[in-house]
């Protein structure tokens, strides 16, 4: 039991301008956060490579910079967007897969930070980024092959989900009612409001995210305008800032107006943090009575009418509020009567569920239960499913067909 503990999670928050990297174990109040430079904050490592003139000699991060700076060394710049397209990038006359130089980032990252060499195993990797996307989903799972890392540890989120994990893991106190978190990272001005629906069992969670644009001169004021127009109606308890937007000394009025009945927090490193919560959330080693159906969830549940023990019992295929990137739902029967398979389709927010029946055309005819199926679910959208049935006999009594069947679940 100790040992699964301190398994670590780790969170990576990665655009094309830096990384983050924090690590949780469940012994831990909380997700710390790595520097490269000891006893530093400076958790922000630049997303680039530099290669030393004339050696086979890589930098990464700020030291990148300044070797370029002095002209020792060559800039790898744009690596993760170049590694999203599969470029290929020259050096030196030399060429690189842009795919290969953001795994020899990444490498070094995790060796300075002795994560590497850690002598407890690593639980999950989760990757955080602005929108979750099958390029990203493929390219990380690429990255952790060529780590030797175990591509099943891999998870992936966008920010906004990150922020959900991270609010929650938060004391009640601070989410008891709806929670704010404003994004000034770029030229644009984000927020998300997190909101609990407290009458369902689980809770359900919406976020609701906004772009309000450039601030300008008055920034201050433009940022008050920004806060009033957001609470309006609602009441909140707790506000996060993030980015270095809010560095400096010109959230005065507006930093009066945040404070008045309510918590505020400053930071850069929220969501590495909420992406070692969602890792240790995802292995059912944090109680959560919560969902959240954001853009890269699930819509719906999908159970499978099945007799278990002489029980009549739904059988989960594809629960709701997964990613439907990573999910997939698999399982054999023995087929009892018809030639066709009940689906039942739920919405997360309904108790009713519908039926639907998928015909096996063509299937041979047998004596009863000497058919048995493999059933596969497969997400191709939030709201999109194929299944795929085949036919596997039944040992010795009845060769496989080699049949296959496709179906399509589509939530209208």
């Amino acid at each position: 039991m100790e040992q699964e503990n301190k398994g670590l999670y780790l969170g990576i928050d990665i655009n094309a301008k830096y990384t983050m990297i924090s690590y949780y174990q469940l012994h831990m109040s909380e997700p710390q956060t790595l520097s490269t430079v000891m006893g530093s904050e400076s958790y922000q490592i630049p997303t680039c490579l530099a290669k030393k003139r004339g050696m086979s000699q890589w930098f990464f991060g700020q030291e990148a910079k300044v070797k370029v700076k002095n002209n020792e060394a060559l800039a790898v710049d744009d690596l993760l967007p170049k590694a999203l397209a599969d470029e290929e990038i020259y050096v030196e006359h030399e060429k690189y897969a842009a795919r290969d130089l953001l795994v020899i980032f990444l490498k070094r990252m995790l060796s300075v930070s002795g994560i590497a060499y850690s002598r407890w195993p690593i639980s999950k990797v989760v990757i955080t980024v602005d929108t979750v996307s099958m390029e990203y989903m493929e390219l990380f799972s690429s990255v952790m092959a060529k780590l030797e890392m175990d591509a099943a540890k891999l998870m992936l989120v966008d920010y906004r989900e990150a922020f959900y994990y991270y609010a929650l893991n938060q004391k009640p106190e601070i989410f008891l009612h709806d929670v704010a978190m404003f994004d000034y990272r770029g030229s644009d001005m984000i927020s998300c409001i997190l909101e609990r629906n407290q009458r369902t069992t689980p809770q359900m969670i919406h976020l609701i995210q906004q772009n309000h644009g450039k601030l300008f001169d008055d920034k201050d004021r433009q940022f008050t305008e920004i806060l009033e127009k957001v609470f309006e109606g609602r009441i909140v308890s707790a506000i996060y800032l993030i980015g270095d937007g809010f560095d400096g000394d010109w959230t005065k009025v507006s930093l009066q107006y945040m404070c008045q009945g309510r918590k505020v927090f400053v930071g850069k490193n929220l969501y590495s943090k909420g992406a070692c919560y969602a890792g240790a959330v995802k292995d059912k080693r944090i109680d959560w009575p919560f969902v959240y159906i954001g853009e890269n969830e699930l819509k719906l549940n999908l159970y499978l009418k099945v007799v278990h023990n002489n029980e009549m019992q739904l059988h989960t295929l594809l629960t709701a509020g997964d990613s439907w990137f990573e999910s997939k739902g698999e399982c054999e029967v023995i087929l009892d009567g018809s030639p066709e398979i009940d689906i039942f389709i739920q919405e997360p927010d309904s108790r009713e569920a519908h039926m639907e029946s998928l015909e096996l055309t063509d299937l041979p005819k047998r004596d009863r239960r000497t058919t048995r199926l493999r059933i596969t679910a497969t997400p191709t959208s939030d709201r999109d499913v194929t299944i795929l049935i085949r036919d596997l006999g039944f040992g010795e009594i009845a060769s496989s067909s080699n049949k296959t069947w496709e179906h399509r679940i589509t939530l209208q």
